[in-house]
């Protein structure tokens, strides 16, 4: 390099606020397979960074603000609910393969902007292979709908998304056990992420537990916003509970959560 160029290399570094420059010693210079020294240069103040260009589905890690250690993996780049599809295959991974009839993933808009999150498969659904198709389903289609065309939005079941914490059906519909809903807990946190919707709505004591790592029980938890990494979850009873016949209080509390959760996202 001639002496002007090194002027002019010089009243660069200048300009950009380096006022020293670190040369490596002879025989050190950085070439194929080796990396300048992170430390030549001295750190500069921190200037604001204009706005990357978005790029199409790259899935961004946002902070954990609470948040189940069994779903914090991090999923692949520019994931799809395709790609996740296919990683569970034939799952194996835990006991609950063995008495299965049909893996049931989830159901609804790709892109939706709210999401249920239910605690796991039962018969019916084991058997058509989709979520709440059983008759906790049925009172879940009638409580979005209903609640929906009542306050003035248009939104119908079919404009959510809906999953569960495991994906087989428990045996006689028991509670996941801890290392289920670990095995499983990767794939919903990477189908939350796909679809990154403004609000999660947590059905039952279940969902509550995986999703945000917390031994408080639903009854306390209901109602009051609650947050999965950077997205908003909305704890509230599960379907199934509402059928029994003392429930009619928490029928009237869970449709109460729902019209919260859908003036948050909808209004």
């Amino acid at each position: 390099m001639d002496r002007e160029s090194l002027k002019r290399h010089l009243e660069f570094f200048r300009d950009l606020g380096i006022s020293q420059l670190s040369i490596p010693p002879a025989g050190s210079a950085a070439g194929p397979g080796r990396s300048q020294p992170r430390n030549a240069l001295p750190e500069t103040p921190q200037r604001p960074e204009s706005p990357a260009p978005a790029r199409p589905r790259q899935i961004s890690l946002p902070p954990v603000l609470s948040a189940s250690p069994s779903l914090l993996e991090f999923a692949p780049e520019l994931d799809t609910l395709e790609r996740i599809v296919d990683d569970i295959g034939d799952c194996k991974r835990c006991r609950l393969c063995e008495k299965r009839h049909k893996i049931v993933f989830g159901s609804g808009h790709p892109r939706a902007r709210l999401v249920f999150v239910g605690e796991g498969p039962g018969a019916d659904e084991d058997q058509q292979g989709l979520p709440f198709v059983g008759r906790a389903g049925q009172l879940l289609t009638q409580m979005i709908n209903a609640t929906a065309m009542k306050e003035g939005l248009t939104i119908r079941r079919e404009d959510v998304y809906i999953c569960n914490v495991v994906k087989c059906r428990p045996p006689e519909n028991r509670t996941p056990l801890p290392d289920e809903m670990e095995t499983c807990g990767q794939f919903l946190s990477r189908q939350l992420m796909v679809i990154r919707p403004k609000a999660i709505c947590a059905l039952g004591g279940t969902a509550v537990k995986a999703l945000l790592g917390t031994r408080e029980g639903i009854t306390r938890l209901r109602g009051n916003w609650q947050n999965w990494r950077d997205i908003p979850v909305m704890p509230t009873y599960h379907p199934s509970f509402l059928l029994r016949p003392y429930s009619q209080n928490a029928k009237r509390e869970a449709w109460e959560d729902l019209k919260q959760a859908l003036h948050y996202v909808y209004d």
